[in-house]
């Protein structure tokens, strides 16, 4: 059964929705039921984690490479924490590498998922935060991931549209994803797991 390694932060490992819901077992049903199977993902996520954060919750977990799938989100921590865009650069380019690595050294086998906007969020509003200049941010941080994506011939999934669109799609906390915005984020991101699992 191919395997799949799921690297990121609360949204890879479903902050405020039950296990079943969060995007990758939701895309691993999905896959399954297209006639493509595939092992339960393999989750290294916290809720929290920044970049320099995954790698040392890398450093730690028990990996079993070469895997057949390596997903990669990570990046709305450092933006959410002030961190400049060069620092992520660096270490979301260090980060994508090893994903290729523990791909067997196979890019074609990596998909990078885009960070979503959390600032359209019930919780951005009520916290009085800049909406803009979050959108703004995370823009830049999302040019960086899918430059790097492409130098790397990796394949990248923007999902931030899809954050945009529905920003009444969330779980009680008001700011992570509810179940229905991440079977809509799943949805988006088969495709290309679909070619990275046929490469």
């Amino acid at each position: 059964m191919p395997s799949w390694l799921a690297l990121g932060d609360s949204y890879t490992i479903g902050e405020a929705v039950a296990a079943h819901q969060r995007w990758p077992a939701v895309l691993a049903q999905r896959l399954r039921q297209a006639g493509t199977p595939i092992d339960e993902p393999q989750i290294v996520a916290i809720t929290g984690w920044t970049t320099d954060e995954l790698a040392q919750g890398m450093d730690a977990a028990l990996l079993a490479p070469p895997y057949d799938l390596v997903t990669l989100q990570i990046g709305v921590n450092n933006q959410y924490r002030g961190r400049p865009a060069d620092d992520y650069r660096n270490e979301f380019t260090s980060l994508l590498a090893r994903a290729i690595t523990l791909a067997g050294a196979r890019a074609a086998r990596v998909v990078v998922v885009s960070i979503p906007d959390w600032g359209v969020t019930r919780f951005a509003r009520e916290q009085g935060r800049d909406r803009r200049l979050i959108a703004t941010e995370l823009d830049s941080y999302n040019a960086i991931a899918s430059d790097a994506s492409s130098r790397a011939d990796v394949r990248f999934v923007d999902i931030t549209g899809i954050s945009r669109q529905h920003p009444e799609l969330l779980a009680d906390d008001g700011l992570h994803p509810s179940a229905a915005q991440y079977a809509l984020w799943a949805a988006a991101i088969e495709p290309s797991v679909h070619a990275a699992l046929r490469a």
